[in-house]
């Protein structure tokens, strides 16, 4: 279960764990810069927000600095648990040959989630300005819900794939879904819609050309290159060069948060 207690005192002070969609099966993060926002009778000011999805074998409270960033620019967060993972823990669903499942059981929740955010909470959540974006698998599953019509105004993934083909002969591939699932085979179902991605070019785990791929595909199918960015570095420190942006996390950081600023409009704190 989460710890509120362990996350940085200025965020967890508008702080809420909850289940999101109908029957609660989606454990939750929800961070608003309203203090008191989800309180009974509260009247907070709809915020835009963003969707974030976690990677593989960790959870929605990773990275709280991250969280603390959007609130003090005036934007909020909605950070779920992937499936078989954090609140919902499955460690047999933690190894990459299950990767894809998780990716494809993630996919028809987040429209669900959208409309719970959308009909609750003190209408705290503005869900016209809605961004959405993940790391590893959580961009896995934010490339591949954008490749279908969808609400968002904004995305960002960090080091991640939205071409799964360079990956063939890692534990991950599995042909079947990946030919189900992989965003590059679908780009003809991308709207244009504001897109960052930061990787490293070393990434050990997911290689660079699996969303560098993914961008040279979306420009040559006539997408708007103008919205679209790919940041990357030559080498981070991060552990395998893929788990966070170590000596460059802090740019990395801003960067996405300057880009959710840029697109999600949100008002002064």
């Amino acid at each position: 279960m989460p710890v509120l207690g362990q996350l940085p005192k200025a965020l967890r002070e508008r702080t809420l764990f909850t289940r999101l969609t109908d029957d609660q099966s989606v454990p939750a993060l929800l961070a608003h810069p309203d203090e008191g926002w989800h309180e009974p009778g509260a009247m907070p000011t709809p915020r835009p927000f963003v969707l974030w999805m976690h990677g593989r074998t960790v959870s929605k409270e990773l990275d709280p600095g991250r969280y603390l960033r959007w609130l003090r620019a005036g934007i909020a967060t909605c950070a779920i648990d992937l499936p078989g993972h954090g609140e919902r823990l499955d460690r047999s669903r933690h190894s990459s040959d299950q990767t894809l499942g998780v990716i494809e059981e993630c996919l028809p929740e987040i429209d669900r989630i959208i409309t719970h955010l959308r009909t609750g909470f003190n209408g705290a959540f503005d869900t016209k300005r809605a961004g959405v974006g993940g790391m590893s698998a959580g961009g896995m599953v934010t490339l591949a819900r954008l490749c279908e019509e969808h609400s968002f105004s904004a995305a960002a993934v960090e080091s991640t794939a939205g071409d799964f083909t360079v990956m063939k002969g890692h534990p991950f591939f599995d042909t079947e879904r990946v030919e189900r699932l992989n965003p590059i085979t679908h780009i003809d179902g991308w709207r244009d819609v504001p897109l960052l991605a930061l990787h490293s070019e070393i990434d050990a785990w997911v290689p660079v050309a699996g969303i560098r791929n993914f961008v040279e595909a979306l420009r040559e199918a006539g997408k708007d290159a103008s919205g679209i960015e790919l940041v990357t570095w030559p080498e981070t420190g991060a552990p395998s060069e893929h788990a966070g942006f170590g000596k460059v996390a802090n740019e990395a950081k801003n960067l996405q948060t300057e880009f959710f600023v840029r697109t999600l409009r949100p008002e002064p704190v």
